[in-house]
C-alpha cells in the first residue's frame, strides 16, 4: 500500500433501514411463534455442539444439522410445530449459530478485531431483544399498498419514514425491550448516487470532543452536550423505584418493566437522532475529518462515567467512520496519548498538562490566549496530518477504513439512522 492514500473513489457498502411496524393481535401471536421456534432450533445447534465437544467428537456439519434438527425433527411428535413456521426463518437461525462459533474461534485466535467474544449461549424467551431474518428465499415482498407480507405471518402494518433507495436484500424482524416491532431492510448503497449528494469539496476539521461541550470544531464552533440521560434520570428513578416494588412474576410488573424499557428507549432514540444530525452535518460540510481515538472503556471507569456513556462518543465516531467511507470523505484518528490539549497550537510549544478546570490558557512562548478546546481542536486536525490531493480530496498515510454501520428511521434504539 502506498504511504500517501488518495480518497476519490465512493465505495459501495451495505446498509440497514430500519421502519416501525405494527402488527396486530393474531400477527403478534404469529411472530412470537416464528422467534419461538428460530430460538428453539438455535439452542438444539448450540446443544449439539457443546455435546460434540464434551464426548471430544469433530463439530457437525452445518447440513447435517439442518437435517437433523429441521427436517427430521419436523417429523416427531416432540419437534412437529416447527412445520408451523417458516423453514428459512430455521436455517437463518443455524447460520447464526456458524457465525456466533465463527467469531469465537477467530477471537480465541486473536484473528478478530475487538474486544474478546465467548461461545455461543442458549437463547432464553425472556430475552430482551428476539429476532428472526427473511432472506429472498422465504418470498417476502412490501405490497402495493406499503405493507409487509411476510410468509406465515399476513401483511403487516409498517410506517415508512422514507422511500427504500433499492430493492432490498433481506429483512429482519425485531422485537425490543420495550416490546416495539421494527422491520430491518439490507441495502446495497449507490456509489453514484452518494457521489451526487455529496460532491467532493477542499475543507477539513479536527473535532474535540469533551463533557461540558459535545464536541468543539477547529473553526471554534462549539456544539453542546444534550445529556439525554440526565436530563431524563429524575423520571428514569421513579419509574425504576415502581418497579422495584412489584411483585415478581405479576402481570402489573410486567407493565411496569414496559415503562422503564420505553424510558430509557426514549433516551436511547433522541441520543441516536442527536449524533446522527451531527455526523451527517460534518461529513456533508467537510472533504476530511480528524478525531481522536479516545479509551471510552476506560473513562467509563472513572467517576465520569455516567456523563461518559450519555455522551456516547463511540456511537458517534462509528457513524462518522461508515458515512465517510459511504460518501468518500476521509476520516483519521489520532492516538489517544497525543497531548493536544498541552501544545500551543500557534507556535508548538508543549506547555505540561493542566486540570480539568483549566478552561484558558496562555501560552509562555508567543503570548497567544487559547480556549482549551479549540485549541485541541486545531491540534487534532494538525497532528492528523490532512492535506488536499489533486483530486480535491485530503490525503494522508494510511487512511483509516471506514466501519459498517446499521441504519433506521427515529424510534430504533439499537440501529443506526441513515444520514
Amino acid at each position: 500500500m502506498s504511504p500517501i492514500t488518495q480518497v476519490c473513489i465512493v465505495m459501495a457498502m451495505q446498509l440497514r433501514y430500519s421502519f416501525r411496524l405494527y402488527p396486530d393481535t393474531g400477527q403478534q401471536r404469529a411472530l412470537a411463534r416464528e422467534f419461538g421456534c428460530a430460538r428453539v432450533v438455535f439452542n438444539d445447534a448450540v446443544r449439539a455442539r457443546e455435546d460434540a465437544r464434551k464426548a471430544e467428537q469433530p463439530f457437525p456439519k452445518a447440513a447435517e444439522l439442518s437435517k437433523r434438527l429441521i427436517t427430521e425433527a419436523k417429523q416427531t411428535v416432540e419437534r412437529s410445530w416447527l412445520g408451523e413456521v417458516s423453514a428459512v426463518v430455521l436455517q437463518q437461525s443455524l447460520r447464526d449459530v456458524e457465525t456466533a462459533y465463527r467469531n469465537f474461534f477467530a477471537s480465541l485466535k486473536g484473528d478478530r478485531k475487538g474486544p474478546k467474544v465467548g461461545a455461543p449461549r442458549f437463547k432464553s424467551r425472556k430475552d430482551a431483544r428476539q429476532s428472526i431474518r427473511f432472506t429472498a428465499n422465504a418470498r417476502w415482498n412490501i405490497t402495493d399498498s406499503g405493507r409487509l407480507n411476510l410468509p406465515k405471518i399476513g401483511k403487516v402494518k409498517v410506517k415508512w419514514s422514507r422511500t427504500l433507495p433499492a430493492t432490498p436484500s433481506s429483512v429482519t424482524v425485531i422485537k425490543d425491550a420495550a416490546g416495539r416491532y421494527f422491520a430491518s431492510f439490507v441495502i446495497d448503497t449507490d456509489p453514484a448516487a452518494d457521489q451526487a449528494r455529496m460532491p467532493e469539496n477542499d475543507r477539513t476539521i479536527g473535532i474535540d470532543l469533551g463533557l461540558t461541550h459535545f464536541a468543539v470544531l477547529s473553526d471554534g464552533t462549539k456544539i453542546d452536550s444534550p445529556r439525554f440521560l440526565r436530563r431524563a434520570e429524575k423520571k428514569l428513578k421513579k419509574a425504576q423505584r415502581e418497579l422495584s416494588r412489584k411483585q415478581k412474576g405479576s402481570k402489573n410488573r410486567e407493565k411496569t418493566r414496559l415503562k422503564v424499557a420505553r424510558a430509557h428507549a426514549k433516551v436511547t432514540d433522541a441520543r441516536h437522532e442527536f449524533h446522527h444530525q451531527l455526523s451527517t452535518r460534518l461529513i456533508s460540510e467537510n472533504q476530511g475529518i480528524a478525531v481522536e481515538d479516545l479509551s471510552v472503556a476506560g473513562l467509563a471507569r472513572t467517576k465520569l462515567a455516567k456523563s461518559v456513556h450519555d455522551a456516547g462518543w463511540s456511537s458517534f465516531i462509528s457513524m462518522l467512520e461508515y458515512k465517510a467511507a459511504r460518501y468518500g470523505r476521509t476520516l483519521v484518528k489520532i492516538g489517544r496519548f497525543t497531548p493536544t490539549s498541552q501544545i500551543c497550537s500557534t507556535c508548538g510549544l508543549k506547555d505540561g498538562p493542566k486540570p480539568l478546570n483549566i478552561r484558558e490558557w496562555t501560552c509562555t512562548a508567543c503570548g497567544t490566549v487559547h480556549d482549551r478546546d479549540t485549541n485541541a481542536a486545531i491540534n487534532v486536525k494538525t497532528a492528523a496530518g490532512l492535506a488536499v490531493s489533486a483530486c480535491g480530496a485530503p490525503v494522508r498515510p494510511g487512511a483509516i477504513p471506514a466501519q459498517r454501520e446499521e441504519t433506521g428511521s427515529h424510534g430504533f434504539p439499537t440501529q443506526a439512522r441513515a444520514a
